[in-house]
């Protein structure tokens, strides 16, 4: 009696509302870390068997394997990724003053393109208004002036805040440790006080890993698949700035359909259009029969044919969370469409099966 009367003034409107307002303020004061906390949760979830392995090796030592697991993901991920971004940055930099000092001519590589073009073709592009090189050499220092300036600010505010860099990258490794450590049973904990009943929440729970993993190696691994055999295929056929145009094709690839054709088909038309017809050969052979082969064959092999989001549910997920959340979108877009379906799907089964049962019941009985 007792504990219910002592429930009921827990459950009253103004110790909620107190629970509301501590909880929001909580939220407020992590939220500048939320990016960190993020990739160290999907680090978690991601490595956990790795953790796991570690556990079983060394002899059952928790503090000892969430260490030996952070080492693993520091070398393995984090360290290459600093590397490649550091290439990257620095060709893209090289591309953008090469526009601003007019060393990259387009208006004479498009009339080398336009004049291998058929000629009806040639005759709409010109009646359409876009058979014309002054308009592309406009766009194209239009383009370089912007992305200079942009690229002098992403400088400029990442010195200004490399204290604050330092800190969130050490906040992410600090939290990913204790998630190896004891995300089991944080999970099992958050399940049992969420407000839902306990068969859902582990429905939902098991649906959520699930969508994590297909998410990050359906969409990453195969992506950076992508781009290293595109960079690898650029580099062969002698195109600059290999790095750059390689994490290009990475990030096109998370878009359905076409994907890393955006990127080595211009490349190839560009070859073959102006007299590198080996060149141009390679990147087309290479885009169709390798790069573009590559989801058919991995995605199969990593989570299975079929995810349960659909492709267009995909792409407006992945570009709607680039644009609202930057790089941490692309896992996070399909990840939300991904819970939207199984939320959906769990309130289909719900009020799917009673209606069932019955006739379950009566075919039995006959």
């Amino acid at each position: 009696m007792t504990t219910a009367k002592s429930r009921t003034k827990l459950e009253s409107g103004g110790y909620l509302t107190f629970l509301a307002l501590v909880t929001l303020a909580f939220l407020v004061i992590a939220w500048p870390f939320a990016s960190p906390l993020l990739w160290a949760t999907l680090a978690a979830i991601m490595f956990q068997p790795l953790y796991q392995w570690f556990c079983k090796w060394m002899g059952g030592g928790a503090n000892r394997a969430a260490i030996a697991t952070l080492l693993v993901i520091t070398f393995a991920v984090i360290v290459p990724a600093f590397m490649i971004g550091g290439v990257v940055v620095e060709q893209a930099t090289a591309v953008v003053i090469a526009f601003r000092e007019g060393r990259i001519d387009l208006a004479g590589w498009f009339d080398s393109v336009f004049a291998s073009l058929p000629t009806f073709i040639r005759q709409n592009l010109d009646v359409s208004g876009l058979g014309t090189p002054e308009l592309i050499q406009v766009r194209a220092q239009e383009f370089a002036r912007e992305s200079s300036g942009l690229i002098a600010q992403q400088a400029l505010a990442i010195t200004g805040s490399a204290f604050g860099f330092v800190l969130s990258f050490g906040v992410g490794l600090y939290v990913a440790y204790f998630l190896l450590r004891d995300g089991r049973a944080i999970g099992r904990q958050t399940l049992a006080h969420l407000p839902l009943a306990s068969d859902v929440a582990e429905k939902l729970a098991q649906r959520f890993l699930s969508i994590v993993r297909a998410t990050i190696k359906g969409s990453v691994v195969v992506g950076l698949a992508q781009g290293a055999l595109g960079a690898a295929t650029y580099w062969i056929a002698g195109v600059p700035s290999v790095v750059l145009l390689g994490l290009l094709t990475a990030l096109f690839s998370l878009l359905p359909a076409i994907g890393p054709a955006i990127v080595w088909a211009p490349i190839a038309i560009y070859l073959l259009a102006t007299g590198d017809i080996w060149q141009g050969v390679v990147v087309l052979v290479s885009g169709v029969a390798i790069i573009g082969m590559v989801d058919n064959v991995l995605r199969p092999i990593l989570v299975g044919r079929d995810t349960g989001i659909p492709d267009w549910m995909i792409l407006i997920s992945t570009l709607g969370g680039i644009a609202a959340m930057g790089l941490a979108g692309i896992v996070v877009g399909p990840m939300v469409a991904g819970l939207f379906l199984a939320g959906w799907s769990i309130l289909y089964e719900a009020h799917l099966l009673p209606a069932e049962a019955p006739e379950a019941e009566a075919a039995a009985a006959h």
